[in-house]
């Protein structure tokens, strides 16, 4: 399958199927208690993950990287949940949409949400405060494993996001619950068209299944 033809995939789904998707597969990747700093806000794209910690002394930069980040990518960055400070504002945000990149999302906080509101640019995050990170925290690594709302992200995997949160799709997965959840989306189509002829919703949930979909499979 080609990984393109996945993000076009991934974009067509909405998140809570997708999130069906992975409990049916037994694949945690609901980010926990990330959100949209907009309600229309939404992102598909391959994971560029970053790494920070706390700033050594002399300090270590918050981000010089975004030059670096391929166009259509999603930026990870795992800030260990940290809600003090911030890793991404507005020229970040100036130059990420202008270099044609998916969005950012944030294990931690981000600040001046007013221009990524304005210039329609997708970021996700705990919330958003405006103190700086600046000598608090640096990059530690770029294009390693991090943790986003307790979900492991590799590089490259699959990050969808929209207004019930994020969600990630592990690259050796993804075929799996792209499939799923493209067939449990038919499903609840399939429903909702029974239900407006008339139908009865408990008699059409039980045509197609309804109560098995998000079920735990044997095997992925």
């Amino acid at each position: 399958m080609n990984q393109d033809r996945n993000v076009e995939r991934a974009a067509s789904l909405d998140c809570a199927t997708l999130s069906d998707a992975l409990d049916r597969l037994g694949i945690h990747g609901q980010c926990a208690w990330i959100k949209a700093r907009a309600d229309e806000f939404r992102l598909t794209g391959r994971a560029f993950t970053l790494l920070y910690g706390p700033a050594s002394k002399p300090a270590g930069t918050v981000g010089d990287y975004i030059d670096d980040v391929p166009p259509g990518s999603v930026v990870v960055l795992d800030n260990g949940g940290r809600e003090d400070v911030t890793v991404w504002g507005d020229i970040l945000t100036e130059i990420a949409h202008r270099r044609g990149i998916a969005g950012t999302v944030i294990d931690g906080i981000c600040r001046d949400v007013a221009l990524c509101r304005k210039l329609g640019y997708p970021v996700f995050s705990r919330g958003h405060w405006m103190r700086t990170g600046k000598d608090r925290v640096q990059v530690e690594a770029t294009g390693v494993v991090v943790s986003i709302g307790s979900v492991r992200v590799a590089p490259g995997d699959l990050v969808r996001g929209d207004a019930d949160g994020v969600v990630v799709l592990p690259s050796a997965h993804e075929d799996a619950i792209l499939d799923a959840a493209e067939e449990i989306s038919r499903a609840e189509d399939a429903i909702r068209a029974l239900a407006r002829e008339g139908t009865r919703l408990d008699e059409a949930r039980r045509q197609f299944g309804y109560h098995r979909l998000q079920s735990l499979k044997d095997s992925a």
